[in-house]
């Protein structure tokens, strides 16, 4: 298959479910989708495919409308990988979880009513999940920060420097760790920038501002995520 990726989640009671946001994870390596792929280095929220993403509510109908079917009701978060191409969406994956970077993008900006709290206990309960409404309240960007050699065997043991005031970007933590009071790198993704902003440019420049300012050796990044809802904007 071929075309452009879009990431949505869908919680669910195993009947009703609420679509969450769609996002757009980058999983090449470098700037212009270039390099090896990789578990994901970056995402954004929202994607204005919305034409395409009406297909989505029918694709998660008819996989939890099969599953019941076939005696495995599904409850829970329902992850869909999907690919718009020239044929239209198609299903790339599916998955049983929060998937990341596409979480730490969407967090800070989801309004999401009731509370994604309410939802969840409705659902572990076993009781009907509430009618709900979500939204990205604004966009934001996430960028990850690679250690070196990262995806094939990644360097560990560099020490990791973050600043004091990251400006409201959110830094999350993957492959840290302590090594007496120095913080290290234990893992090939290292650390993600979320930041939120008015539209994607403004989320980007302040994601890559964060990122540029923390420091360890051979840290790998891309300059582009969002590129696409860029172009977009611009009319290109």
């Amino acid at each position: 298959m071929e075309g452009e990726e879009v990431s949505v989640f869908a919680i669910t009671d195993g009947t009703r479910f609420v679509l969450l946001p769609g996002l757009q994870d980058h999983t090449r390596l470098l700037d212009d989708d270039a390099g090896p792929n990789t578990g994901g280095m970056g995402a954004y929220v929202p994607v204005t495919l919305n034409a395409s993403l009406r297909e989505t509510h029918a694709i998660v109908e008819h996989t939890l409308h099969a599953l019941r079917d076939k005696g495995h009701p599904f409850t829970g978060l329902l992850y869909a990988g999907l690919m718009l191409t020239k044929d239209g969406l198609k299903v790339v994956e599916f998955n049983c979880r929060f998937g990341d970077p596409e979480t730490q993008a969407l967090m800070p900006v989801l309004d999401l009513s009731p509370s994604l709290l309410t939802l969840m206990l409705a659902i572990a309960r076993g009781e009907p999940m509430p009618a709900a409404t979500a939204t990205a309240s604004g966009a934001c960007v996430t960028t990850v920060l690679a250690a070196e050699n990262y995806p094939d065997t990644p360097r560990t043991g560099d020490t990791i420097t973050i600043p004091s005031n990251t400006n409201g970007a959110i830094v999350f933590h993957a492959g840290t760790s302590l090594k007496g009071d120095a913080l290290v790198t234990s893992g090939g993704r290292v650390l993600a920038v979320s930041a939120v902003g008015e539209n994607i440019r403004e989320a980007q420049q302040h994601s890559s501002s964060v990122a540029d300012a923390i420091s360890f050796a051979g840290k790998q990044r891309r300059t582009d995520i969002g590129w696409r809802e860029i172009a977009r904007a611009s009319g290109n």
